[in-house]
């Protein structure tokens, strides 16, 4: 394999010229430009022969061809067509790469089956394959995808990636805070999260208004099992924290009101131990899995099914490639 392009700015700046072209705004393009925190990143996804490499926002292929080097086999996924061009370029001659030009999102609460389809096919592939997000991640997707990846049924072990500083956050929030939110408890349930760096807007090109991170996540199973029913869990803790300062019976007496009354509301937080003037921000992650399994198997004793806010079907509004401007992720995003 030939050696890895080593993509500066001023790589990156006579490349885009040469072409005739321009970071897009639009699509929030902003390519990190340092050679080291490029290698830092591909180094601690601890990647090997058995390990397909899924990137989110190839751009010009800087991080990809590194990726090519360690792991088994590289799915690299942008929405823009240019950038697919550029990329194929910076990875000629690597034979274990796809790209894919399309969006990684069917819609906000789904990855794409054509790509989660090819993970499944390419992890087949090698013996005790395993699949390692590694990514400079689009902030607009930042969230969707280590949720959608995390609510999936792919073999996923770890994600090692760049998202903005506020969300890294949040998704590391040990307990209840300022930043602690469905996120921080829906990742924490299953996995382990460390920010590993914080960077400043100077590492990327072009310069984003705001400060990003490197984060390690970790899949933990043995504590996804403590789960009965992870959509239920998923949707249970949107709801829960869209009220988060409202008190414990009230909440969830409006959400399961068609399933449960103010009496089994009260049954079960006695028998919980739950106070009910609690509220669900100050909830620690245990008991929200405590309560959730309980609602869920209260409800199934009494033959119905719980009514959601999840609708799959929903299509987004986002773009996914490269970094852009802050997220909104808001507390019930997960």
């Amino acid at each position: 394999m030939k050696d890895v392009q080593r993509q500066t700015r001023t790589y990156l700046m006579s490349l885009f010229q040469q072409h005739g072209m321009n970071p897009r705004g639009d699509l929030g393009q902003n390519f990190l430009i340092d050679v080291n925190l490029i290698e830092f990143v591909v180094r601690n996804a601890e990647l090997g022969p058995r390990d397909v490499a899924l990137e989110v926002g190839t751009g010009t292929g800087g991080m990809t061809a590194f990726l090519a080097r360690e792991a088994g086999h590289v799915i690299s996924v942008d929405i823009d067509k240019n950038m697919s061009v550029l990329a194929a370029a910076a990875v000629q001659g690597c034979h274990n790469v796809t790209l894919v030009n399309r969006d990684i999102l069917k819609n906000k609460n789904t990855l794409a089956p054509e790509i989660t389809d090819l993970i499944r096919q390419k992890v087949a592939e090698r013996p005790h394959g395993r699949l390692k997000l590694v990514a400079n991640l689009p902030y607009s997707v930042g969230t969707p995808v280590i949720s959608n990846l995390i609510a999936s049924d792919l073999p996923w072990d770890r994600m090692v990636c760049t998202i903005q500083w506020e969300l890294a956050e949040k998704m590391a929030a040990e307990g209840p805070g300022r930043h602690y939110a469905a996120l921080s408890a829906w990742i924490q349930s299953q996995a382990s999260v460390r920010i590993l760096r914080k960077l400043g807007p100077n590492v990327f090109w072009p310069r984003p208004k705001v400060d990003s991170a490197i984060v390690s996540i970790w899949r933990d199973s043995a504590a996804a099992e403590r789960i009965h029913d992870r959509r239920f869990f998923q949707d249970f803790l949107r709801r829960i924290f869209s009220q988060r300062r409202k008190h414990l019976r009230s909440v969830l007496s409006g959400m399961y009101r068609k399933q449960l009354d103010k009496p089994h509301v009260d049954q079960l937080l006695v028998e919980l131990s739950l106070n009910a003037d609690q509220r669900a921000e100050l909830m620690q992650v245990a008991e929200l899995i405590s309560l959730s399994n309980a609602l869920r198997n209260t409800i199934q004793q009494r033959g119905l099914e719980p009514d959601t806010d999840t609708d799959p079907e929903t299509d987004t509004d986002h773009e996914s490639s490269g970094n852009c401007e802050p997220d909104t992720d808001s507390d019930t995003d997960t």
